[in-house]
């Protein structure tokens, strides 16, 4: 137990690192792509303070009241877990204690110890129910912006070589695709802030801070170069749209070759003792009675 304690320790330090070492990269990035010390006036947009407002509104979730809302319903789901773990600690513990003590070797003991941390386990897991709502909720944003970017890229690419600007481009994506999916809900948005007066390249780095992908981000940085350096608008887009077109394929590329060592963990756990006991079953069978047989014809 103690060297299995060790590890979990050891991995989860490691795990933290590695979070805190990207977080950092991509920190730095962002600040480097929103200082723009060429602007001499910028009109500041209203964008939300603190931690808890930006993280519920890269999740979609941006009403003025997103953030005592989440805290109120943080606070409830405790309350509910506290609730929870006091009756199971009344009720239910001590039975479940007694049933598991007789298991032979440490499992008993283990499991006597996780039932003992029941209450405890509750109250965590109602607390972070919200967070993990939020969570799923970033996730498939995410996955629908990621999905939705490389047409809107090739239709950018398309419609500025064929003579229309940035803007005329971009209304007729918005118009075509409709607004139920969210990247072109924060097109809307970069057209909303172009029209209340705040400068193309503040509004491209605010595009880029709402939504917070990393191919986005790309896009927008390399907007913001081809603007500032009078490059052909079309061409850059043009480029955009191939490399992640290629990112994409390198991408697919990389989990196909990936899914044969994922592969591993299911067919070790569930499908080769599947095996072994339909072949080795009738074999360990037949051995048994042979040796009785043995056994019964010595006596």
């Amino acid at each position: 137990m103690n060297l299995v304690a060790f590890m979990i320790i050891v991995a989860t330090l490691s795990l933290a690192y590695v979070a805190g070492r990207s977080w950092s990269v991509r920190h730095r990035a962002l600040r480097r792509l929103y200082d723009d010390m060429q602007v001499a006036a910028v009109i500041e947009p209203s964008l939300p303070e603190g931690w808890l407002a930006p993280w519920l509104s890269r999740a979609g979730y941006r009403a003025s009241n997103a953030p005592a809302l989440f805290m109120a319903t943080t606070a409830g789901c405790v309350s509910v877990g506290i609730a929870a773990g006091v009756i199971y600690k009344a009720s239910l513990v001590t039975q479940l204690v007694q049933m598991v003590a007789s298991v032979p070797g440490g499992a008993g003991d283990a499991l006597t110890a996780i039932l003992r941390m029941g209450p405890w386990i509750l109250v965590v897991g109602a607390g972070c129910a919200p967070a993990l709502v939020v969570r799923a909720a970033r996730r498939a944003r995410v996955r629908a912006d990621e999905e939705d970017l490389p047409l809107v890229l090739e239709l950018f690419a398309t419609m500025a070589e064929a003579g229309l600007g940035f803007d005329a481009a971009l209304s007729k994506i918005v118009r075509a695709q409709g607004t139920n999916r969210p990247l072109i809900l924060e097109f809307v948005n970069f057209q909303r802030d172009m029209l209340a007066g705040i400068p193309r390249l503040q509004a491209l780095r605010n595009l880029a801070r709402r939504v917070d992908i990393g191919s986005l981000t790309t896009f927008t940085s390399a907007l913001i170069q081809a603007e500032q350096a009078g490059a052909s608008l079309a061409e850059t887009l043009r480029h955009q749209a191939d490399d992640l077109r290629q990112r994409r394929r390198e991408n697919a590329l990389l989990q196909a070759q990936a899914l044969p060592v994922k592969l591993v963990f299911p067919l070790v756990i569930c499908f080769l003792p599947g095996i072994f006991v339909s072949t080795l079953a009738p074999v360990l069978y037949q051995m048994i009675q042979v040796a009785n047989g043995v056994l019964r014809s010595g006596r």
